[in-house]
């Protein structure tokens, strides 16, 4: 099989390459799935499981791409609750190879049924970016309807999801990013848009939650605008700084089957619209890796070619 792979830790982006691959072995609780289409996240080859598995060994070449959409093309033993040729999303795990890759190995539990009705390139913007958003506003965060959030980032992939969802469940939305961005956050449901280049985030006034997707001093800033009893949560590093009378959490997303049907059927209902900024395929996965470009949404790898329809075994 094809499949995206990196072996040199000093390389970067630059060390990706197509390669063929041995077709996955399904273990225990496994499925395999024909990935139709994956998402990957920019700041994996600085992520330690990239490079090793959980005991610490080397694991190189290895798969990056951790969220997928696809279909069932094999089950391991004991696999039980899905079934062959059946339509799945979900999160592969971090310290195995993962979804940029014609197929992949995934823990059952860490997929979800996909309706019919949802195209895989959808589906594929949704398990991390999804997940993360929900789990920091919701489980760290606790944001409850009528509360302020401030959200840093909120026209990527895991920001435009959270301004929807924050929006929906009833809270005042302030969004961050760069000017450009502007329109997309406000269109989103934003109910204030602040340029960080050009605009002092201090302006902003005390918030119940910021949600921080961009790290940095823009973290270490928004500590000050968190009012006594609220929440300053990062994805991307431990806060070094703790509002006064609140708290401070750094956490990594965790997969979740309930919350992955939910929010499928959310997508289904036209409340969540993951923004899907550009598909390519999986031979130009090296070009769009590189982090730095900046582009609203996610960037979706197309695996499986347009129209394919049968997990194809080996």
């Amino acid at each position: 099989m094809q499949a995206i792979t990196v072996q040199d830790r000093q390389a970067g982006a630059g060390g990706l390459a197509l390669s063929e691959l041995p077709y996955p072995h399904a273990a225990e609780n496994d499925v395999v799935v024909r990935v139709h289409a994956a998402g990957f996240t920019r700041t994996e080859l600085t992520w330690p499981a990239t490079w090793t598995d959980r005991a610490g060994r080397d694991r190189t070449p290895s798969v990056p791409g951790h969220e997928l959409s696809g279909v069932v093309a094999e089950l391991g033993y004991g696999t039980t609750g899905l079934t062959v040729g059946q339509r799945v999303f979900g999160l592969t795990d971090w310290a195995r190879d993962g979804s940029l890759a014609e197929y992949t190995a995934v823990e059952a539990r860490n997929l979800a049924p996909l309706p019919a009705d949802i195209d895989h390139t959808v589906a594929a913007a949704l398990p991390i970016s999804g997940l993360t958003a929900w789990q920091g506003l919701f489980d760290h965060g606790r944001l409850t309807a009528g509360q302020a959030v401030l959200i840093h980032g909120a026209a990527g992939g895991v920001g435009t999801l959270a301004v929807q969802l924050a929006r929906e469940a009833g809270a005042r939305v302030i969004a961050t990013g760069r000017a450009a961005d502007r329109e997309t956050a406000l269109g989103l449901g934003a109910e204030t848009f602040v340029d960080l280049e050009t605009q002092r985030l201090e302006d902003t006034g005390p918030v119940d939650v910021v949600f921080d997707g961009i790290g940095g001093e823009i973290l270490d800033r928004s500590a000050a605008l968190v009012r006594p009893g609220g929440t300053l949560v990062s994805i991307t590093a431990p806060p070094t700084v703790t509002p006064e009378g609140g708290r401070a959490v750094f956490f990594v997303v965790e997969p979740d089957r309930a919350r992955l049907a939910d929010l499928a059927q959310r997508v289904r209902d036209g409340r969540l619209k993951p923004i899907v900024s550009e598909v390519r395929t999986l031979a130009e996965t090296p070009a769009v890796f590189a982090p730095g470009r900046h582009i609203r949404g996610k960037t979706i790898i197309r695996v499986a070619p347009a129209g394919t329809t049968q997990a194809v075994a080996r």
